[in-house]
């Protein structure tokens, strides 16, 4: 049996069906091992916890596979006696959020070691804590898969599923990975009424994927920053763009600047003007989709790097602004802290 942190686990990933806390995947879970095969599997999923499994176990990407297994073999100094997860981190948590938080990738010693997103490392940390404070999360640490941790109302994904070098995934290996979160939010969207995007590179790649999902986009893209929010509709409804309010210590980036802001490797041409991942529309329709009126909002939120947080771009006042506004907007039970803006959802 694999267990997270066990001692003198063997290096290498981790095999479905092995006991890891939380792995759904079985020796039988289909396994993409091309950009088609993505598509395929993921638009195929019946459900969301075969389309997590399914996440688990994906080979598309020769660079991020080579990279993800290589640090789980040889392992951190400090980590060296833990067993590595090594394999793509699927989405985590209700499985009918309120709030979809995005990100960027799995850190190679965080998620990638711990088998959960935003798990296992000081970003995670920082994170969590604002989860906790805002009624998100049931503890302010999030240590590794099989802790108790638990998402109240709100789920996690990233915009690319496996740890990439530098952290910095390119073009191609977002675009290839984008069919998992098309199918992800398809899942979930009967319940989804906010998503947040943590940093440039996030907010740049969810825009093509909501295009997929069924969501109609502004006829311009707003630009990122901190606090900026979208409320999207499905079958052209209206969209209403809010600029950010202004942050004490944080200035709101766009276009190019929202790659600074991002902390997080965002890389030139990951979407902006338009461009980017375009996920086959056969994802567009499904039976959990929300009703056409009902809006989504859609926001920007610094990524709570280790960059963005020593240097103070982002700090714990920034981070629980933005998950009180998403959280009463939402309307998440037990909230603490009340709005940010004193504006409910419609």
């Amino acid at each position: 049996m694999s267990s997270p942190g066990e001692a003198g686990g063997p290096g290498g990933p981790v095999p479905p069906g092995s006991g890891w806390p939380g792995d759904v995947a079985t020796p039988a879970t289909p396994v993409a091992h091309t950009a088609a095969e993505v598509e395929a599997l993921s638009g195929s999923a019946p459900g969301l916890t075969e389309l997590v499994a399914r996440q688990s176990v994906c080979r598309a990407c020769p660079r991020l596979v080579t990279w993800r297994e290589e640090v789980a073999a040889v392992r951190r100094r400090s980590f060296q006696t833990e067993r590595y997860w090594g394999r793509p981190i699927p989405g985590w948590g209700a499985e009918a959020p309120k709030v979809l938080i995005v990100g960027l990738a799995p850190a190679a010693h965080g998620g990638n070691r711990t088998g959960r997103i935003f798990t296992g490392d000081r970003s995670g940390d920082f994170l969590f804590a604002s989860l906790y404070r805002c009624g998100l999360a049931d503890s302010p640490v999030s240590a590794r898969a099989g802790d108790g941790q638990r998402m109240r109302e709100a789920r996690m994904m990233a915009a690319v599923r496996c740890a990439p070098p530098a952290n910095k995934p390119t073009p191609g290996e977002r675009d290839t990975c984008a069919p998992w979160l098309v199918a992800e939010i398809r899942q979930v969207s009967h319940s989804a009424r906010v998503i947040v995007c943590l940093g440039g590179f996030a907010w740049q790649a969810v825009w093509p994927v909501l295009r997929a999902a069924g969501f109609a986009l502004p006829p311009r893209r707003p630009p990122f920053g901190h606090g900026a929010e979208v409320e999207l509709r499905r079958h052209g409804s209206a969209q209403s763009a809010r600029q950010p309010a202004a942050q004490p210590g944080a200035r709101a980036a766009a276009g190019s600047g929202a790659q600074a802001a991002a902390g997080s490797g965002a890389q030139p041409g990951a979407g902006s003007g338009g461009q980017g991942a375009q996920p086959s529309a056969q994802a567009a329709a499904g039976p959990g989709a929300q009703p056409a009126g009902r809006p989504v909002l859609l926001l920007g939120c610094y990524h709570p790097s280790q960059q963005n947080t020593f240097t103070g771009r982002v700090t714990p006042d920034m981070l629980d602004t933005v998950f009180r506004r998403a959280a009463n907007y939402a309307g998440v039970r037990g909230v603490c802290g009340g709005s940010s803006d004193g504006v409910a959802s419609p």
